[in-house]
């Protein structure tokens, strides 16, 4: 059990339910009408509004991907680098790694959207800056992960004797 990475993908996942259910961005128009919607919230209102493919597609990058990810980070933390690395989650590490800042990438892309048209002000939320520290935090856990690893094979190659 590696404690310090325990104690990361502790702050990681509260990033993450902050980063889910507050909102992400503030839209307001017309100085009267304003939103503020949460990850949560879009999905929730594209699923009753009848957009069910779309809901799904945003729950599972924007929801799903990143817990799924805690978990396996949460999972390979207490049973140990090696054992991550052979069971098929582990395996799917990298793959979920790559989609990590795509929800972030996607939320700037409406932000600037929504400036440049005139129709509406976007201004960026606490919940998205939650969100991409979580995302930033798994990302950053799984190289760490890799090179402690790698260190503890190369000593464990120089000194056979230690555990």
């Amino acid at each position: 059990m590696d404690l310090p990475k325990l104690l990361l993908i502790f702050v990681a996942a509260v990033f993450l339910l902050l980063g889910l259910f507050l909102p992400i961005m503030r839209f307001d128009s017309f100085y009267f009408f304003t939103k503020t919607p949460s990850l949560i919230g879009i999905v929730s209102s594209l699923w009753v509004g009848g957009d069910i493919l779309l809901a799904l597609l945003v729950g599972g990058f924007s929801i799903l991907f990143p817990i799924l990810k805690l978990a396996v980070l949460a999972v390979g933390a207490l049973r140990g680098e090696g054992q991550l690395k052979r069971s098929r989650l582990g395996r799917l590490m990298p793959h979920l790694s790559k989609w990590s800042m795509m929800d972030v990438m996607l939320v700037a892309i409406v932000v600037f959207a929504a400036k440049t048209s005139g129709l509406a002000e976007a201004i960026t939320q606490p919940g998205l800056w939650f969100y991409a520290g979580s995302t930033l935090i798994s990302a950053a856990l799984l190289p760490l992960w890799e090179r402690h690893a790698l260190m503890k094979r190369r000593l464990k190659k120089q000194n056979p004797s230690r555990p």
